[in-house]
């Protein structure tokens, strides 16, 4: 929907992870990783967002030998961030922010057609709670290749990293009945519980 809109799916992305990190300043090779897009394309986006003063370039003297340096020795380096003060950036987010409802549904398709699913909920970045052990917590039978897919799908369209947790039903019973530290911290956490079709019902957080 959001391609059809801006036109690029580039864009889109880059939209994306600037808004949804809006303190955090980018180097173009960064960006390539981060959204998995080729580095014209992400500098012709840079440049055209950059013009429309919806994101802003900052240069920033990096250390001789960095990891992220590039070879090259300290010096003045462009740096991108979202311009919080552009008249746009209110309405941005709003649009982006619904949008995002359509990438979690179609994020919990994507995971239900990966085998049987006793119990679903999403919490952690899915529901503002940065310390929360875990994002997604998934009890089933499930082909884990199919889960880290879509997974990764989602952590591109969405610019940030997913974490994710896994347990067969057996494998839930055993850590419920030795009372499991990490365990019961996912219970007790912030969730949106998707699907529960676990016969031991999952207590849900207040």
């Amino acid at each position: 929907m959001l391609e059809q809109l801006f036109g690029s799916k580039t864009r889109v992305f880059l939209l994306r992870l600037f808004l949804a990190n809006q303190n955090d300043a980018y180097f173009v090779r960064e960006l390539t990783r981060k959204i998995g897009a080729q580095i014209n394309a992400v500098r012709n986006e840079l440049e055209n967002l950059v013009s429309m003063g919806i994101i802003e370039a900052v240069e920033h003297s990096d250390k001789a030998g960095s990891p992220d340096n590039e070879g090259r020795s300290a010096q003045q380096r462009k740096y991108y961030r979202v311009n919080t003060e552009s008249l746009l950036y209110p309405e941005l987010r709003a649009l982006f922010a619904k949008s995002g409802i359509l990438l979690e549904r179609n994020f919990v398709q994507k995971l239900e057609k990966a085998g049987t699913i006793s119990y679903l909920a999403l919490m952690g970045h899915f529901v503002g709670e940065n310390e929360s052990p875990t994002d997604v917590f998934i009890v089933g039978k499930l082909d884990r290749a199919k889960v880290t897919l879509a997974v990764r799908s989602f952590e591109r369209s969405v610019g940030k990293e997913i974490n994710y947790t896994v347990l067969t039903p057996g494998e839930f019973r055993t850590r419920k009945d030795l009372t499991d530290r990490f365990l019961y911290s996912i219970l007790d956490s912030k969730k949106v519980v998707v699907v529960d079709k676990l016969a031991d019902r999952v207590p849900v957080a207040e």
